[in-house]
């Protein structure tokens, strides 16, 4: 009868390494599935992120931006040098907001990020919710004023120019306003206020401004997933701001260009309407659709950036702030742009502002 391996496993056996040499010292696999359940429960040391030992592949994978343009975003937010949330759990700014950035990367638990990070799970959820509401609190302005962005009458000549360009009848458009429905989970209460009958869908609904450079220079929302675009629109006091922009040199008005579903006014265009369109009424209306496609562009690249804000199941309207997540998701987007550029500030060879002259116009 072959001798057992007396092996002693106490509480200083933590590592996952030190559990496979004690698996492989045993001579049966009986011994050793035996040894593997008692040992399960047993929490593993978890090592925390260390971001200098990083590649800038790994932080454009886990984060979405390389690791010395995190350290740039942390700064350029202004965020503080350490987070202290309230139980008194502490972590260095960076880490933090990498940790936030981590949750919105990828539709994952937070026992699925806790290994990479080596924070617990109410740890992590503690530090998501902290720099949420700092984030939003210090720059949430850029999105919901459109003054905060200080469009002078040169930065809306050139919007123009670029948009022009683009064979656009309009000459004086320089951008254009749409509404975007943010899908939910189904809530428990008050079903029907957000349930959308084009979409056939649980949302949330925003407005947003878009410019040729890529950036969101308005977002209005949250509002109820029923409302029409009418009246957001009129809700937003969208057109108040927009009366108070500078025209150009020979007087003319610059305009924003939206679909159908809004009204025609002073500083807003929508498309010719009716049945019996002349032809010409028809190709301005073809022209300024196959522009105006920037749009979708950007909000898909919100959830492609971060997937996290896609996934209906994570949405949950009374247990999540689903509203603040996608605003800030917004705000990062706009970051990721001045960074990196995007699909819209290619399409119209118009360069996005530098990361700290964006974040500037807030203070």
């Amino acid at each position: 009868m072959p001798t057992k391996t007396k092996i002693k496993f106490n509480e200083k056996t933590k590592t996952t390494d030190e559990i496979l040499a004690l698996l492989d010292e045993y001579e049966s696999d009986e011994e050793a599935i035996l040894l593997y359940h008692m040992t399960k429960a047993i929490p593993v040391t978890k090592a925390r992120m260390n971001l200098n030992e990083m590649t800038d592949s790994d932080c454009l994978l886990y984060f979405r931006f390389s690791r010395d343009d995190l350290f740039h975003l942390h700064s350029a937010l202004r965020l503080p040098s350490v987070i202290i949330c309230k139980n008194g759990s502490r972590s260095l700014g960076i880490d933090a907001l990498c940790i936030f950035l981590r949750r919105l990367v990828y539709p994952n638990r937070l026992d699925d990020i806790s290994v990479l990070l080596g924070r617990t799970k109410s740890e992590l959820s503690r530090f998501v919710h902290e720099i949420l509401n700092i984030i939003y609190n210090s720059h949430s302005k850029l999105l919901s004023n459109i003054d905060e962005i200080k469009l002078t009458r040169e930065k809306l000549k050139l919007f123009s120019q670029v948009i022009t360009a683009k064979d656009a009848p309009l000459t004086n458009c320089w951008g254009f306003i749409h509404g975007t429905e943010h899908p939910i989970c189904r809530p428990k209460k008050h079903q029907r206020v957000v349930f959308s009958d084009r979409k056939r869908t649980h949302c949330l609904k925003f407005q947003s401004v878009v410019t040729p450079d890529g950036m969101i220079a308005n977002l209005f929302g949250p509002l109820e997933g029923r409302r029409h675009d009418s009246g957001m629109l009129r809700e937003s006091n969208l057109l108040e701001h927009l009366a108070e922009l500078p025209c150009s040199e020979s007087g003319t008005q610059f305009v924003l260009y939206g679909v159908s579903g809004y009204p025609l006014r002073q500083h807003l265009i929508t498309p010719f309407r009716g049945a019996s369109l002349t032809p010409e009424q028809q190709e301005f209306n073809s022209r300024m659709s196959s522009v105006r496609e920037c749009v979708e562009w950007v909000f898909g690249k919100i959830v492609q950036t971060f997937p996290f804000l896609d996934l209906k199941k994570n949405c949950k309207l009374f247990l999540q702030p689903v509203g603040k997540l996608y605003i800030v998701g917004a705000l990062l987007t706009n970051c990721h742009t001045c960074l990196y550029g995007s699909a819209t500030s290619d399409y119209f060879n118009c360069l996005p502002p530098k990361l700290d002259k964006y974040l500037e116009c807030n203070q």
